[in-house]
């Protein structure tokens, strides 16, 4: 483990629910397991005005009761901060400084942006005139959350305006997909085994397989879901970082730019769309309103907040290839949806069939699939046939699987203690860079593109609690799509949703 340097994390929109719900339970985990620095203060930072006890109080909502809850709330600071003009952040830099003081701690600042995406350009800006920003002595780090923009202007027109004020190597663009153990895991199954990295190419791989499903509609958040949509909301970011781990070749080290600069190579070897391929290839829809487990459920166009002609996606399924010589014509489906049968993330790898079936071919014998389970029961589980017992030689598939909560000795970390953790230790591995979020824009550009423009693409209904529009299964036609489960191991034989 990194010795990881004293300093100071400041939270802009530190009233809000994130701070709340993950990232101070973030911080208490890191500091019960003695991995936050040895003099290390958090300052919340938000309009609302508050007192260091006031802060102290609300951040205890979202944890246990005891002395050490206690002790670290004492790490816990406060500073009203308007955001209307550079001279408003005098009292936030004066704060820094006393804390710095009062505290013994060096003027190392993580400045993490948990606030409203207007303000991604605003903060830097006002840090920067007040001297923030840069040191020669000290480090300083920009955190700032999803989204990157709303397109591909838009994420460029932000990368512009945090470039004017922080360097690249400073601004860590959070992912907390890529904070997930099992994304992480997929480096070791891939780089460290013998019996996988061999097969990771076109020769061995039928197809690969990506879904992200949420049983969860928009919960209340319409206004905001109607402005976003789940190509914005999940595919762009979280979907295309999980195809890039899948896809990318090996670094030449286990070090940040070597491992992103594999990743923004598959981006680059993305196809592009074109304008009459996007039909085909991308099928979009929108939940609908039914009756799940006896219980009347709404549709999305009747949700608070949505436009009751609303034509945003709740569901999108994508099929894309990637250009170079590993995955030369290998077909990568990817699919997210909200209001599905269950919560779940897994990425297939699905192996090409024997050349010759000595045994048959039944629907008894499917090919090999390598099941990386991302969410929920995460662990690994691999298909593959084997002899029914007695006479003659049928074939069935089995199960042989991992799973995590096997490491019963073995906290897993959540994503927000990753990455939080990384930040301050200076590894940006985890993090998108500014180049990839930009090319993955440039990728689905043409898919809004076509959307705003042309109302003859339809958007298909499914009723929620379903797997999608009947249309998803002409991207994937005879092998059709994976139905996962919440439970990883017994997929085929009990569906718990």
């Amino acid at each position: 483990m990194k010795a990881t340097s004293n300093q100071i994390l400041i939270i802009f929109g530190a009233s809000g629910d994130l701070t709340k719900r993950k990232l101070i339970p973030a911080l208490y985990d890191l500091y019960i397991q003695n991995l936050l620095p040895e003099k290390f203060a958090v300052l919340g930072v938000s309009r609302t005005a508050l007192t260091d006890e006031d802060f102290r109080k609300r951040a205890g909502e979202f944890l246990p009761e005891g002395a050490s809850v206690n002790s670290f709330k004492e790490m816990l600071f406060y500073q009203p901060v308007s955001n209307d003009k550079a001279t408003d952040f005098i009292p936030l830099k004066k704060r820094l400084s006393e804390i710095s003081i009062q505290l013994q701690i060096p003027e190392n600042y993580i400045f993490y942006l948990s606030t409203p995406p207007s303000l991604y350009g605003v903060i830097p800006h006002f840090l920067f005139e007040n001297g923030l920003s840069k040191s020669d002595k000290y480090f300083r780090r920009l955190i700032v959350e999803k989204p990157f923009g709303i397109d591909l202007k838009s994420a460029k027109d932000l990368n512009i305006k945090l470039l004017n004020y922080f360097d690249e190597e400073q601004i860590y663009r959070i992912d907390h997909y890529l904070g997930k153990e099992t994304v992480q895991n997929m480096l070791v199954t891939r780089f460290s085994n013998g019996i996988f990295e061999p097969l990771w190419n076109h020769n061995y791989i039928d197809r690969v397989e990506i879904t992200s499903s949420e049983s969860l509609g928009v919960e209340g958040r319409g206004g905001y879901y109607d402005n976003s949509g789940a190509l914005r909301d999940m595919l762009q970011n979280h979907l295309l970082q999980l195809v890039g781990f899948v896809a990318m070749e090996p670094p030449v080290v286990i070090e940040a730019n070597a491992i992103r600069n594999e990743i923004i190579k598959v981006f680059q070897s993305l196809r592009p769309f074109k304008e009459n391929m996007i039909v085909k290839n991308v099928i979009r829809g929108q939940y609908t309103e039914s009756v799940i487990k006896g219980e009347k459920v709404t549709g999305y166009r009747n949700e608070p907040g949505v436009d009751p002609y609303s034509r945003t996606e709740t569901f999108v399924a994508v099929k894309i290839y990637v250009d170079n010589w590993r995955w030369a014509g290998v077909p990568f489906y990817i699919r997210t949806g909200k209001k599905l049968p269950t919560r779940v993330t897994e990425i297939v790898i699905h192996f090409k069939s024997v050349p010759h079936h000595l045994f048959g071919n039944s629907s008894n014998t499917a090919n090999n699939q390598l099941i990386i389970r991302i969410q929920p029961d995460e662990g690994i589980l691999l298909k593959f046939g084997m002899k029914t017992p007695g006479a003659g030689f049928d074939v069935q598939t089995v199960n042989m699987d991992f799973h995590y909560s096997d490491l019963t000795n073995t906290k897993v970390p959540s994503a927000y203690e990753r990455l939080l953790l990384d930040c301050m230790q200076g590894d940006a591995t985890l993090y998108a860079r500014g180049d990839a979020v930009e090319k993955a824009w440039e990728f689905v550009q043409p898919i809004i593109n076509a959307w705003e423009t042309n109302p003859e693409i339809p958007i298909y209904g499914y009723p929620a609690g379903t797997w999608g529009p009947e249309q998803a299964e002409n991207l994937i036609k005879s092998v059709g799509w994976r139905f996962p489960c919440k439970n990883l191991t017994d997929d085929g034989l009990y569906c718990e949703l």
